[in-house]
């Protein structure tokens, strides 16, 4: 992989893992105009590092919520007094980080092998943007941060699943998901992104080996990290602004007309389902 292309990848990564597009999806589709194998071991490893630089936004952006909930935690451990809501939002995000962590390494072979196929990436685009459309007819969306239930986010840590399909979106399912269950589309969206910390930090760290061993190599890897980094960092400012007014069905039109057009080009000859133009 050249610089080139881990710069254009990291930019792809930082634009999408937050927003209810599918960053999976269109890192697959990406590599595959770039002429890379999509189901290479290899790639499918630089996917999931590169996801660690949109994680490290992740923690900046809210580092003081962060350290807040840490340290309500550890306090509530040894301090039954000390177990206020930051303390059980801090268990809720570990319970809730399980499901994705088992299902994951279970199918590991599955998701870096049949599952990377822009047939998938293009019918998941399609299919999903229903279930965001049915989420934002839910008409109690009232529930704030404080109210979530460890019930909400074992069901959002499951349906989190759902997102190792390319295509389905993680921040997608788990937004979704939580509008379902009666949240308002801020408090989701949060939940969102700190589920995200411990599923990606796990996925990028366990990949690490398969990227540098390889064919990507140390540099390409490093700079589509940082460069996703960066990206990441300014949609996620935006993205919690947007929500706050809008929602999540601005993107459906978006989803379903990448879908359409992927297949259309798969159909045609034009793209190969693993990887390149024809």
């Amino acid at each position: 992989m050249s610089i080139f292309e881990a710069i254009i990848l990291g930019i792809v990564e930082g634009l999408t893992e937050f927003l209810p597009v599918s960053s999976t999806g269109h890192l697959t589709l990406a590599e595959g105009l770039l002429g890379l194998p999509v189901d290479d071991r290899s790639i499918t490893a630089f996917t999931a590092v590169i996801q660690v630089g949109a994680i490290l936004a992740v923690l900046f952006y809210f580092w003081r919520d962060i350290t807040r909930i840490v340290a309500a935690w550890g306090r509530g451990l040894v301090k039954a007094e000390a177990r206020g809501f930051d303390y059980k939002f801090g268990w809720y995000v570990i319970a809730g980080s399980l499901p994705i962590g088992i299902v994951g390494f279970a199918a590991q072979d599955l998701i870096a092998g049949p599952l990377r196929s822009l047939w998938v990436v293009a019918a998941a685009l399609v299919l999903w943007s229903a279930v965001m459309v049915y989420a934002e007819r839910k008409p109690t969306q009232a529930r704030g941060e404080s109210e979530t239930t460890l019930r909400d986010v074992l069901v959002i840590g499951l349906m989190q699943c759902v997102a190792l399909v390319p295509g389905v979106s993680r921040s997608g399912a788990t937004i979704s998901t939580g509008l379902i269950l009666g949240l308002d589309r801020v408090t989701a969206t949060r939940l969102s992104f700190f589920l995200a910390i411990p599923a990606l930090t796990a996925a990028g760290v366990y990949e690490l080996p398969n990227a540098l061993d390889g064919g990507v190599g140390l540099v390409p890897t490093a700079v589509g990290t940082v460069v996703s980094f960066v990206v990441a960092y300014a949609t996620i400012a935006w993205l919690l602004k947007f929500v706050a007014g809008h929602k999540i069905t601005a993107f459906v039109p978006y989803r379903v007309i990448l879908g359409l057009v992927v297949a259309a080009l798969l159909g045609f000859g034009v793209l190969d389902a693993t990887g390149g133009l024809e």
